[in-house]
């Protein structure tokens, strides 16, 4: 597939891009029991030509059992959203996760003080 950056305009792209991180909320880490964007573990979102939107994420372990559970649950957290047609997730391991990319919200709840 050719990526291309979409002719969307810069306004209609952070729509966009806001509509998909408020989707992504309601994708809870089933261990933690804190969605996904809190927990720090979604590190970018783009847009192509043609409404494909690849995501780029991590986990908070390298092999996590639960990989593919989240992979499903964020595929479908993006369906709803109009201009989205395809997606796609990819992980990455770099730069590695750890508490600090959590969300104050996040560390409240998982009683983690920093």
């Amino acid at each position: 597939m050719s990526e291309q950056p979409t002719s969307w305009s810069v306004e209609e792209q952070e729509r966009i891009i806001q509509n998909i991180m408020a989707a992504l909320e309601q994708v809870i880490d089933p261990e933690l029991g804190i969605d996904i964007v809190n927990l720090g573990l979604v590190y970018g979102v783009d847009l192509f030509e043609g409404g494909h939107c690849v995501i780029n994420m991590t986990l908070t372990t390298m092999g996590c059992p639960l990989a593919d559970v989240i992979t499903e649950e964020v595929m479908n957290a993006l369906k709803p959203i109009s201009k989205i047609e395809t997606s796609e997730v990819k992980l990455v391991w770099y730069p590695a996760w750890d508490t600090s990319k959590m969300s104050r919200y996040a560390r409240i709840a998982l009683g983690i003080r920093q």
